[in-house]
């Protein structure tokens, strides 16, 4: 490794840490403003605070690692263009794919250290602050999917709710359907269903069961009925951020699991594995990118480079948000949805490499 490659890798690691710093206390600030009347509503200790915040600088730094690796590359290599550093390294014989090797190599650093975080620390981290989030911050509790659910709690045991309220711990329209060798042996019916805490029972209103044995059909009902069932009232509707607090392991575990029950979230849960590894691919296209752009001396200088990359991180976060809604709202594949934009940037960052070597 020759002193330009350490050189470009020192101011690779610095300057993205630099900029990591000084954008996530900001981000922070931010948001303590904007939630400081929540805190107060709640009568939130400084440690509970502080610890919300601790994994806020995952939440967020983990999923921005990509646009502070951008905007950095950007940064420090317009200051090489606007210094002529660039011009002198290439004149003196090293080709632009050389010249692109620390840089490289830096990317693949980060990527790796961002893979492992993502699939490892970063979960364990989303899981008490979205916990945080759901009790004391979300508005009518809406990371829950609440109407039409189905799912299967065992082998053949099969129910269904037509919608959920999670705060009174309630669902209407339930229904419980037994199968055995494929045929319906059993059926429950109830207009609500609630789960009463002291008891730790399920009160059912206007009850309903038809079941069947030795050919014959047998049918009881009863206005209110105080029973147990294997499953817990929450298992009607998890919350949507379960996928994102469980690492690769359990999750690998959890998508079978949503798959067998034919879960409504089971997209969402396969574009949040995809995007575990699709988001170091991120940094590696973004990376090369950067250098495509700020390699070349332009008459705007460091302030024209910084203001496309900007644009163009603008421009990745929202297809990167758009094809996430798209695959939680409609039928589109979540294998695309998580790896499109990685390749519609992949296209960009070839072409705008081929005008610059030009």
């Amino acid at each position: 490794m020759k002193i330009i490659d350490i050189y470009i890798i020192k101011k690779f690691i610095k300057t993205f840490l630099t900029m990591f710093l000084l954008f996530i206390p900001i981000g922070i600030l931010v948001d303590v403003s904007e939630k400081v009347d929540k805190f107060k509503e709640h009568d939130l200790s400084i440690n509970q605070i502080l610890e919300y915040y601790s994994d806020f600088i995952w939440y967020y730094g983990y999923f921005l690692v990509p646009i502070f690796v951008f905007l950095s590359v950007i940064w420090f290599t317009s200051k090489l263009s606007s210094n002529s550093e660039v011009i002198a390294i290439l004149s003196s014989g090293i080709s632009f794919n050389r010249y692109m090797q620390p840089f490289l190599i830096s990317g693949v650093l980060i990527s790796l250290i961002t893979f492992y975080s993502g699939m490892y620390i970063v979960p364990e981290k989303n899981k008490s602050f979205n916990e945080f989030q759901y009790q004391y911050l979300s508005k009518n509790k809406k990371d829950r999917n609440v109407t039409k659910l189905y799912k299967q709690i065992g082998e053949n045991d099969f129910i269904y709710v037509s919608s959920y309220n999670p705060t009174r711990a309630q669902a209407y329209n339930f229904s419980y359907e037994v199968f055995e060798d494929n045929i319906l042996k059993e059926k429950i019916f109830a207009r609500n269903i609630r789960w009463v805490e002291e008891d730790s029972t399920y009160r059912l209103t206007d009850y309903f069961k038809r079941y069947y044995s030795n050919e014959l059909e047998f049918i009881y009902t009863k206005k209110i009925l105080d029973t147990v069932f294997n499953f817990k009232i929450d298992d009607l509707s998890p919350v949507n951020y379960q996928a994102k607090t469980l690492n690769l392991h359990d999750l690998n575990k959890f998508i079978d699991s949503e798959r067998a029950s034919g879960s409504p979230l089971l997209s969402s849960h396969i574009l949040e594995r995809n995007k575990r590894y699709s988001l170091p691919i991120t940094v590696l296209i973004l990376t090369i990118l950067a250098v495509a752009v700020a390699s070349a001396k332009k008459r705007g200088g460091i302030g024209l480079n910084l203001a496309v990359g900007i644009i163009l991180a603008f421009i990745f976060i929202f297809f990167d948000k758009l094809f996430s809604v798209l695959v939680s709202k409609s039928e589109i594949n979540p294998n695309i949805g998580a790896w499109l934009p990685n390749f519609l940037f992949l296209f960009v960052t070839l072409y705008i490499i081929k005008v610059v070597r030009k």
